[in-house]
């Protein structure tokens, strides 16, 4: 982990950017700390943590608890307080967006992860297949014992669209935790920030629309830009409809900004996959938060 552009600034208001690679992506955090060893500690706590809930929730890694949770299909199944949250809320965002959020996904997000290395589309038999696997309605909470329970064998927890947005609230709350409070994390298309910089209103965060001053909020942007696979000339993306299981071909992309990144990004991922007139009832149930929808041109 190395500081970029470290320069001497008043007691109080040292600024520190740092670059790690954590979940598939560069990890950028820029900080505001009195001291350089209060900025690096601050730093080394963010990324550790974020680190720790790797293990936790990548469906990459054989070893994580949401990978070993999947195998244990038809058990109740103790898990980790930040397992246990992440999923509680997977799970309502599944059910106010009438299933176009689902993280029980995976069994498609594997097929099209195959689909874009190959170039070509899933068999349909596969499809059907992996679709007798998805749906939240086969995952069970226990909130009391903090156990989850996955009813069909083979199903695989996919919490790519929400846990990226957790993870970095988490960081935060690491930094704060250090005495670090003026900070903004980034993680490819989520953003989160706390308290402004100093002598500052916000942080100066680039949307579609135009610049924008924000501070104690998230903001995360879902979308095809980087990952999606064209076949016969069409372009899948990386976000599937559960309901189908087909990657989008719609090119939306939804800009979220809430209270927190575990709003942030969940609601962004759903708001790709409904049409207007559902993302906008979704989005009511979530006064807090606001959204742009735009659809790229083909």
């Amino acid at each position: 982990m190395a500081a970029l552009g470290a320069r001497p600034a008043p007691a109080q208001e040292l600024r520190r950017q740092y670059a790690e690679l954590h979940m598939g992506v560069a990890v950028r955090l820029v900080l505001y700390a009195p001291d350089d060893a209060t900025a690096r500690r601050a730093a080394r706590a963010a990324y550790a943590r974020m680190a720790q809930l790797e293990d936790v929730m990548s469906d990459y890694r054989p070893e994580s608890e949401v990978r070993r949770l999947a195998v244990r299909a038809g058990a109740d199944v103790p898990v980790s307080g930040d397992l246990f949250v992440v999923l509680a809320r997977a799970v309502d965002l599944w059910r106010r967006s009438d299933g176009a959020f689902d993280p029980t996904v995976g069994p498609f997000v594997e097929l099209w992860r195959a689909a874009r290395r190959t170039g070509r589309m899933p068999p349909r038999a596969e499809l059907d297949a992996a679709a007798r696997r998805v749906g939240s309605d086969k995952v069970h909470l226990d909130s009391v014992a903090r156990t989850v329970r996955l009813d069909a064998p083979g199903m695989r927890i996919d919490l790519g669209g929400i846990a990226k947005g957790y993870i970095l609230d988490r960081a935060l709350d690491a930094l704060r935790a250090q005495g670090v409070t003026r900070a903004l994390l980034e993680a490819g298309g989520d953003i989160v920030l706390g308290d402004a910089p100093p002598r500052r209103r916000g942080w100066r965060i680039a949307l579609s629309e135009g610049d924008t001053i924000l501070a104690n909020c998230a903001v995360s942007t879902s979308g095809d830009t980087e990952q999606f696979v064209i076949i016969g000339g069409v372009r899948y993306s990386h976000v599937i409809d559960p309901h189908t299981g087909m990657g989008l071909t719609s090119r939306r992309e939804a800009t979220v900004v809430a209270p927190d990144g575990v709003t942030a990004d969940g609601l962004a991922t759903a708001l790709t996959v409904l049409d207007d007139e559902r993302g906008a009832r979704l989005l009511r149930s979530f006064p807090q938060a606001a959204a742009r929808v735009r659809r790229h041109s083909r």
